[in-house]
């Protein structure tokens, strides 16, 4: 029999948000990456030049697979790119290329809110799958205990999704500097670079409050077992 759960409510305003962040980095990207730089530098020339410039030459620079697939790998030290973003001039490129390369930068000067964020993803890994189905097998149980242990585990994903909030924004601070000291875009170019960064940190916030609210709602579920 179907039974409709009146708490999905509490967590809709964050999955319009999501869907509104993802929107936004679509859109952006789809713009941005047609306007070409008009001093031709390629997101993989940006992203070796600020690793050059920053003395750390312990970390490559890659091609990837796939769209928006772009990320810096700690364990490899690499920075991945896209393909769309290695080998473009896009001003959409560039911003990305800047991004990740910001995050190599954090690792080499062993940034806080980084070395804390890696410190957490492997237990976070674990909490994120375990959460959800332990808190709903507690439900079906009767089981207070199990609940709780849900709710802990999705509250340490929270926590991780806070801490990388400082490291994505740090991240993008690191790129429009970069970006603009470096001469890598114009004064006109500047602006696009700052918004299809802003749009991609907005994915982390609307994440963020997916998660809260979801929080809300486990806590409201909890609660009204309880009862």
């Amino acid at each position: 029999m179907f039974y409709f759960d009146p708490t999905y409510f509490i967590v809709l305003p964050g999955l319009i948000l999501a869907m509104i962040a993802q929107a936004m980095v679509q859109g952006a990207y789809h713009r941005y990456s047609r306007e070409e730089s008009s001093r031709g530098f390629a997101g993989v020339q940006v992203a070796r030049a600020l690793l050059e410039a920053n003395g750390v030459h312990d970390v490559d620079v890659v091609m990837g697979k796939g769209q928006l697939s772009d990320h810096y790998d700690p364990r490899r030290r690499q920075v991945v790119l896209s393909p769309g973003v290695y080998q473009s001039t896009s001003v959409a490129a560039l911003a990305i290329a800047a991004h990740e390369t910001g995050h190599a930068l954090q690792h080499s000067e062993s940034y806080f809110p980084l070395s804390i964020r890696s410190l957490l993803a492997p237990g976070v890994q674990i909490s994120s799958a375990a959460a959800l189905p332990l808190f709903f097998l507690g439900l079906f149980l009767g089981s207070y205990s199990l609940t709780q242990i849900g709710i802990y585990l999705f509250t340490a994903v929270i926590i991780f999704q806070l801490v990388t909030l400082p490291v994505e924004f740090n991240a993008s601070r690191r790129a429009l500097y970069a970006l603009g000291d470096f001469g890598f875009v114009t004064e006109d170019e500047y602006p696009q670079a700052r918004r299809m960064l802003s749009a991609a940190a907005l994915t982390y916030v609307a994440s963020l409050a997916v998660s809260l609210l979801q929080l809300l709602r486990l806590l409201t579920l909890s609660g009204r077992r309880r009862r």
